[in-house]
């Protein structure tokens, strides 16, 4: 089995509204829309990870310091296991565009999301970005997600 370290970057609007992707040519959940994220990569932090793969695949600028911690959850589903950490951006420069495996972007409400998401996403922003949720699992089931730890 392998293990993932991922990234995922929450750019959320002044209206409340995220940014999403629709997945193109990607080996995970191609034809889906998802957050901007990826792998990190050998000797990279994360939070210039997160920068990097926000401005690959939509054209945002963002500084890596810039970036809050939303929150981390780690994963074991159907083989797979990984840690993502999810971090969020309130301000940025540029409009953003389909880029990097991305054929489209758009803003969604939280609770209102396309049905062809990936598949932990709803549960994944309810936890954190509105549960407040610091750390989660999903194990087993990928459409839930189990608060370990809020916020203090």
């Amino acid at each position: 089995m392998g293990f993932n370290l991922l990234v995922w970057v929450v750019v959320q609007g002044a209206s409340g509204r995220v940014l999403l992707g629709r997945r193109d040519g990607s080996a995970y959940g191609h034809g889906l829309w998802g957050l901007p994220g990826g792998q990190v990569e050998s000797g990279e932090g994360l939070q210039d990870a997160a920068a990097r793969e926000l401005c690959e695949e939509t054209g945002l600028e963002v500084s890596p310091e810039a970036l809050g911690v939303l929150g981390v959850r780690r994963y074991a589903v159907d083989g797979v296991q990984g840690t993502d950490f999810l971090f969020l951006a309130r301000s940025w420069a540029g409009e953003p565009q389909p880029l990097h495996k991305t054929s489209e972007v758009g803003w969604f409400a939280p609770d209102a999301l396309p049905a062809d998401s990936l598949l932990w996403l709803p549960a994944l922003l309810d936890v954190h970005l509105r549960g407040g949720a610091l750390v989660t699992e999903q194990l087993e089931d990928v459409r839930s997600a189990r608060p370990l730890m809020g916020a203090p």
